[in-house]
């Protein structure tokens, strides 16, 4: 054993060598997420227009494991909507598509449509039960992929309600629905997998990933008696994005207005678990079916179907799910310490919660009218908007409507785009787009 006496000789005796230069240093053995010792950094990859990808460095830089401000300091939460923002196309529609090709959406209780959506006009319940009433009794599959044409007809009238909401007769298909906290086309596809289980739905998820990941890009599927988008693809800078940050030690989630198990089969092709994903959720039978009603948020109850995962409804699920907020207190904004440091996100859907994020924002440019508007208006200069990754838009030739109906109330009603403070957004010029792409 070395004597303490001995063991301050040796270290003067290393420490002089290494002076001299007749020794090189170790460097300390020490855990790489101490405070004080080496850390790497993960470091995005090329592929982002203008600094984009130097300002979202700066983000994991500022915020990721190795700042030395870390220790004792809760994970830092990053939020990205899904569909067209981590992915092109719409993983909803994808399986909604499949859904009726291979025949997976039930007759309704008593043929009756109105029960399957709160929210359905008397036309399209109509119009729903004329053309598939006689095809399945109820609760039993509907066989929409058949390819007869009355088969075909029931597809066509579910596609349209869905895609279109209207009826194929031209009628609205959907009234009474507050616009800031629910959408009806994206809850009745939630509402669509009644009596399935969420263990079904993801096999048919998974199905329908299978075939979009695999058909060629601009691919076109046979939907009824019409056709339809028929590919998905992930953005790689998102799937390199999400695994730095992952990296970093961010809290990743996604939240979406896909049904849950939907996104759940997609967010495992980024590494994200179905933990912290918040997608549309349905309430269950005591066997684990699902029904036509949704799960609430905030001070909205179960079944109420009122309080989806869009716009401030989103707002109200990252709350309640991420943040442990509840009750009335989940519809409100946090206080920063309870929000995300960073949100992305494509559309109007997802204007709270990108608004919510206190250090950086980024846009997918979809010309969508609030949140360009927003967006390019940078009025706290944390936006940052990137084109779309695969087939980006050219440039909105006319200016975004902001000063006047860029926004559009609870009722429907559009009106102006105001800053926090109140002001007027002024109209705005769209400046990121195709022919600027890195």
């Amino acid at each position: 054993m070395t004597r303490p006496s001995s063991t301050r000789r040796l270290r003067a005796v290393v420490a002089a060598a290494v002076a001299a230069g007749t020794l090189v240093a170790a460097a300390p053995a020490a855990p790489a997420d101490r405070p004080g010792t080496p850390c790497a950094t993960p470091q995005l990859k090329a592929g982002w227009y203008g600094d984009n990808q130097a300002r979202l460095q700066r983000l994991i830089d500022a915020y990721g494991r190795c700042d030395p401000h870390r220790p004792g300091r809760a994970k830092p939460v990053a939020v990205f909507d899904w569909d067209n923002t981590v992915v092109k196309n719409d993983v909803g529609d994808a399986t909604l598509f499949w859904l009726l090709r291979n025949g997976k959406i039930r007759q309704p209780a008593r043929g009756d449509w109105s029960t399957t959506s709160r929210f359905l006009t008397p036309a399209a319940a109509a119009a729903l039960a004329d053309a598939c009433g006689p095809l399945a009794l109820p609760g039993a599959p509907l066989p929409t992929g058949a390819g007869t044409p009355d088969a075909d007809r029931c597809a066509d009238e579910v596609a349209a309600v869905y895609g279109a909401a209207a009826t194929r007769a031209g009628s609205a298909a959907c009234a009474g629905w507050d616009r800031r906290t629910t959408e009806p086309g994206y809850a009745w596809l939630a509402q669509l997998t009644q009596g399935w289980t969420a263990r079904e739905v993801r096999g048919f998820a998974a199905a329908a990933r299978t075939e979009n990941l695999a058909a060629p890009v601009g691919a076109v599927q046979r939907v009824g008696s019409g056709t339809a988008t028929g590919w998905v693809r992930y953005y790689d800078q998102q799937k390199d994005l999400v695994a730095a940050l992952r990296k970093a030690g961010f809290d990743v989630w996604i939240s979406s207005a896909s049904p849950q198990p939907v996104v759940e089969v997609w967010a495992r092709g980024v590494g994200i678990d179905a933990r912290h994903v918040i997608g549309i959720r349905n309430t269950t039978t005591r066997d684990g079916k699902h029904t036509a009603h949704l799960k609430g948020c905030g001070s909205v109850r179960d079944g109420a179907d009122t309080m989806i995962t869009y716009i401030d409804g989103k707002r109200c699920w990252i709350n309640q799910e991420v943040f442990g907020v509840r009750g009335a207190a989940a519809e409100k904004v946090q206080p920063p310490a309870r929000r995300q440091v960073f949100a992305a996100g494509d559309s109007d859907t997802d204007i709270s919660f990108l608004r919510d994020a206190t250090a950086l924002r980024l846009v997918v440019n979809r010309n969508k009218n609030e949140l360009m508007c927003r967006a390019y208006d940078d009025s706290d200069g944390k936006w940052i908007v990137n084109p779309m990754f695969i087939e980006a838009k050219k440039q909105k030739t006319a200016p975004y409507p902001c000063s006047t109906t860029g926004y559009v109330d609870h009722d429907g009603t559009p009106g102006p785009v105001r800053r926090g403070d109140g002001g007027v957004i002024p109209d705005q010029t769209d400046s990121v787009y195709a022919e600027g792409t890195a």
